[in-house]
């Protein structure tokens, strides 16, 4: 209940800023990319329940001649870019932090087609809410390898206080600024997680 109510009252305290802010970016999303400005996805959430997590739109719709979407790398436009290293894009997941679907704090929804491929210490993420950062995002972000995220994910699990929250959010702060480890090698942001057993068990 204490880190719900540090949830509630940060972010109508940086409404003020982020309201004008986020209706900015949505302009420029509208004006260099059309619309849809907002993108939604179905992640998971608490105990891996799914809910709509909403960020503002960074790639295009590209296609291939056979209809399917070109690699994420091509189709993230100089817009979306911008976004992403400025961490703009995220702004709209304060409401999923007031709706009570994530928290300022805690480890990022990832896609829903991961949850079968996570084994059980990995599982173990989604024993809290997903946050907007978290201990993995300001040790590395998406530099790192998955089994270190996930390793930092249930080092949080296990070790939350609100004091850490208040350090988390204090270094992703510093790393926004930095621009660092916003995309893994050759990705717009990291590889697709393939699990242990798509890998031959490596």
């Amino acid at each position: 209940m204490v880190k719900r109510l540090f949830d509630i009252i940060l972010v109508l305290l940086a409404a003020p800023i982020a309201l004008p802010l986020g209706i900015a970016v949505a302009v420029l999303v509208r004006v260099t990319m059309g619309g849809p400005v907002l993108f939604s996805q179905a992640r998971p959430g608490l105990r891996g329940e799914p809910f709509m997590l909403v960020k503002f739109r960074t790639m295009s719709a590209s296609r291939d001649e056979q209809g399917k979407l070109l690699p994420d790398r091509v189709r993230l436009t100089q817009t979306g870019r911008l976004l992403r290293n400025t961490s703009l894009d995220e702004l709209p997941e304060l409401w999923n932090v007031l709706k009570g679907d994530m928290s300022l704090v805690g480890p990022r929804p990832l896609l829903m087609d991961y949850l079968p491929r996570y084994d059980a210490e990995q599982a173990r993420r989604h024993e809290v809410l997903p946050g907007v950062t978290g201990w993995a995002q300001v040790n590395g972000r998406n530099a790192l390898s998955w089994e270190d995220r996930f390793a930092f994910d249930v080092w949080y699990v296990d070790n939350r206080t609100l004091w850490l929250d208040i350090v988390i959010l204090a270094r992703t702060v510093w790393l926004v600024l930095s621009g660092k480890g916003i995309t893994a090698p050759g990705h717009a942001t990291m590889p697709p997680f393939e699990g242990k057993e798509r890998r031959g068990g490596r």
